[in-house]
């Protein structure tokens, strides 16, 4: 019994049809990447203030507190889901609000009407700078 060896050409076909894959592979997980950011894009304006927020807020900012802390992360969201993309945020510009859009907000009317009459504070802070842009923005709650 003899054994064809294979050609270069051969070699070749095989070369181009596993990146030919490979590729395929890639373009599919880049749709899938980008179907999963449009949608958490699409809960995050959508997602209105949790009827129990009170409670959950007075549960959280008093373990803080018996910790010796003075403020509570509440809220993150990439500085893209921002109408400036994070740069009021990023230069501490007073109106940094007018930069919010959906969830965050509402989070920041809830906070206007609710709890800044009662003496609580809100400070926004980017949170990192992939590429050297504004990548997650935190809400920080302060007292």
């Amino acid at each position: 019994m003899t054994t064809t060896l294979l050609r270069p050409q051969d070699l070749n076909e095989i070369v181009s049809d596993g990146e030919m894959k490979k590729m395929e592979e890639e373009r599919q997980q880049k749709q899938k990447r980008e179907r999963e950011q449009r949608e958490l894009l699409e809960a995050f304006m959508a997602r209105d203030i949790h009827p129990e927020v009170m409670d959950r807020l007075n549960k959280v900012i008093r373990v803080a507190a018996e910790q010796g802390h003075k403020e509570v992360q509440v809220i993150t969201f990439p500085a893209s889901y921002c109408n400036d993309r994070g740069r009021r945020i990023n230069n501490m510009l007073p109106d940094w609000p007018d930069s919010l859009e959906g969830f965050a907000k509402r989070a920041y009317e809830f906070y206007r009407k609710e709890l800044r009459p009662l003496g609580y504070k809100l400070h926004a802070q980017v949170m990192d700078f992939p590429g050297g842009m504004p990548g997650e923005i935190a809400l920080f709650l302060k007292w």
